[in-house]
C-alpha cells in the first residue's frame, strides 16, 4: 500500500546525513593523464562486444578536470556529505609499490575543497577499478589481493585519512564477484565458478583484514563497507521456488554480509566456497562495523528452472509493473523491508543507505531544463519509505541518492543517465535537473517535498 505523505512533521532527526554519490572510473576520464595506470575496466570497456554502443571511461564527465566545477554542484545542492571513490589505478598505477604522486595530490586536493564548502568526504577505497597489473597476477581470484588491498587502503588513509573520517572499503562486492567473475557482463569479464568462489571469499577476507588493520591504525575512522541488497521475490509458494529464492539471497545478499556479522556463509553456498578458504579465514573476516552502506534500487523475481545452470532464473517485472531505463522495478516498499531485514542481520550496526537512484531517459527541453519527473516521483516515494522504516525504529543515519552526475553506467554505457544533473557529454556541459531542485529542497527543509511542489 503507497505511503501516505504528510509534509506538516519528519521522523529525519538533524543529525541526518544527506548526501550524493559518484564512482572513479564512472566520472574521472583522463584515463592516460597524471600518471595513472590501467584499469580492468579500460580493458574491459575497449573489448569489442562488451559494452554497449563501445562506450568507455576514457572521458567519461571529465571530473578529472572539472572537479571544482562539481563540487560547487554539491554546495549548491546543500548536501553535507560526498561518498566518492579513489582509483586506485591512479593512486598505485601498477597495484602497488609507490604512491603516484600526481595521483594523490588530486584526491588530496578534493578533500580540501570539500571541507573549504563544509561537505564531509565519504571516502569508498574500492569502486571496481582494479589495476589491470594485478588482475595479471589472478586479480581477486588471487589470495594474495588480499595483502595488496591491505597496502593500498593503508596508503590512501595515510594521505587523507587526517580529514577524512567515514570510509567505506568496497561498494558492492556481491556485483563484483557474480557479475564480473560468474555471469562475465562487468570487467573483468570472467565465467568460471571456481573464480566467483575465490574472488567472492578474498573480498571478504580482504574487507575483515583491512577493517582491522586500519582501525589498529587510527581509532578515530568510522569504518564500514556497501553492500546492493535487493530483497528477493519467489515466483510462487511452490517449495521448489522458494528453494530457488533462497539460493539467489544466500549469493546476492547473504555472501558479503552474514560472514562480517554473523561469522559463517549462508548455508546455501556454504560448500561452494570452502574451496578457497583455509584456517582461520573467517574469524578474519568477522570483524566489528561502524556503520554498513545499504545500496538498493529494486526487487529481484526468480523461480525455479532444473534446466538452468544453478536451478533458478530471475523473471522480469510483471507486465503492469512500472520500471525505468535499466528495466528494474520500480518497488519503493522494498526499501523499508530490506532494511528491517538488514537490521535484524547486522543487529546494532548503524545502516546508511549509499545508493539510491534510477534512470530515466532524460534530455534538456528547449529552455534547457530537465524536467525528470519521473526520478523526483521515485525519490519521493522511496524516502517515504526510508522515513517510515526510521518510525518503525531501523537505525538509518544516512541518504545518499545515486547519482551527482549522468555518467558511464559501466555494461550500459552513457545512454541510462542516474543524475540529478545532466551531463552533456559532447560539451561536458551540466545541467541541474528538476530532480536536483526536489532534493535540495528536502535537504534544506528536513521534510519530504510532495513532487509536484518542484518545478
Amino acid at each position: 500500500m503507497p505511503r501516505v505523505m504528510d509534509t506538516r512533521r519528519s521522523a529525519f532527526p538533524a543529525t541526518f546525513t544527506w548526501g550524493v554519490s559518484t564512482a572513479a572510473y564512472q566520472i574521472e576520464g583522463a584515463v592516460a593523464e597524471g600518471g595513472r595506470g590501467e584499469s580492468i575496466w579500460d580493458v574491459f570497456s575497449h573489448t569489442p562486444g562488451k559494452v554497449a554502443r563501445g562506450d568507455h571511461g576514457d572521458v567519461a564527465c571529465d571530473h578529472y578536470h572539472l572537479w571544482r566545477e562539481d563540487l560547487e554542484l554539491l554546495r549548491e545542492l546543500g548536501v553535507g556529505a560526498y561518498r566518492f571513490s579513489v582509483a586506485w589505478p591512479r593512486w598505485l598505477p601498477n597495484g602497488s609499490g609507490r604512491v603516484n604522486p600526481a595521483g594523490s595530490a588530486f584526491y588530496d586536493r578534493l578533500v580540501d575543497r570539500l571541507g573549504e564548502i563544509g561537505v564531509e568526504p565519504w571516502l569508498c577505497l574500492y569502486h571496481w577499478d582494479l589495476p589491470q597489473a594485478l588482475q595479471e597476477r589472478g586479480g581477486w581470484a588471487a589470495r594474495d589481493i588480499v595483502d595488496h588491498f591491505g597496502e593500498y587502503a593503508a596508503s590512501v588513509m595515510q594521505v587523507l585519512g587526517d580529514r577524512v573520517q567515514h570510509v567505506a572499503l568496497f561498494n558492492e562486492p556481491n556485483a563484483v564477484g557474480l557479475l564480473g567473475h560468474l555471469l562475465g557482463v562487468h570487467a573483468p569479464g570472467l565465467t568460471d565458478l571456481h573464480a566467483y568462489a575465490a574472488a567472492t571469499h578474498h573480498l571478504n577476507l580482504a574487507t575483515g583484514a583491512t577493517l582491522a588493520r586500519l582501525r589498529s591504525e587510527h581509532g578515530g575512522w568510522r569504518l564500514g563497507t556497501i553492500v546492493n541488497l535487493q530483497p528477493v521475490v519467489a515466483a510462487s509458494g511452490s517449495e521448489q521456488d522458494a528453494l530457488a529464492a533462497e539460493l539467489l539471497d544466500a549469493a546476492w545478499n547473504g555472501n558479503h554480509l552474514d560472514p562480517l556479522v554473523r561469522g559463517h556463509y549462508p548455508a546455501a553456498t556454504a560448500q561452494l566456497l570452502e574451496g578457497a578458504m583455509e584456517h582461520g579465514d573467517l574469524e578474519r573476516i568477522q570483524q566489528p562495523l561502524d556503520w554498513f552502506g545499504l545500496n538498493l534500487y529494486s526487487q529481484l523475481r526468480v523461480a525455479a528452472d532444473p534446466a538452468s545452470l544453478f536451478g533458478l532464473q530471475l523473471l522480469e517485472p510483471p507486465e503492469e509493473a512500472e520500471t525505468t531505463a535499466m528495466g528494474w522495478e520500480v518497488a519503493p516498499e522494498a526499501l523499508s523491508r530490506q532494511l528491517v531485514d538488514a537490521q535484524a542481520r547486522l543487529g546494532a550496526v548503524p545502516i546508511v543507505i549509499t545508493e539510491n537512484g534510477a534512470a530515466y531517459r532524460d534530455s534538456p527541453g528547449p529552455d534547457l531544463e530537465v524536467d525528470d519527473l519521473r526520478r523526483v516521483r521515485y525519490l519521493e516515494r522511496h524516502v517515504l519509505e526510508l522515513e517510515a522504516a526510521l518510525q518503525a525504529g531501523v537505525d538509518v543515519r544516512g541518504y545518499f541518492v545515486w547519482s551527482l552526475l549522468d555518467n558511464f553506467e559501466w555494461h550500459e554505457g552513457y545512454a541510462k543517465r542516474f543524475g540529478l544533473v545532466y551531463v552533456d557529454y559532447a560539451t561536458q556541459r551540466r545541467v541541474p535537473k528538476r530532480s536536483f531542485r526536489w532534493y535540495a529542497k528536502l535537504v534544506r527543509d528536513g521534510i519530504i517535498p510532495a513532487a509536484a511542489d518542484v518545478d
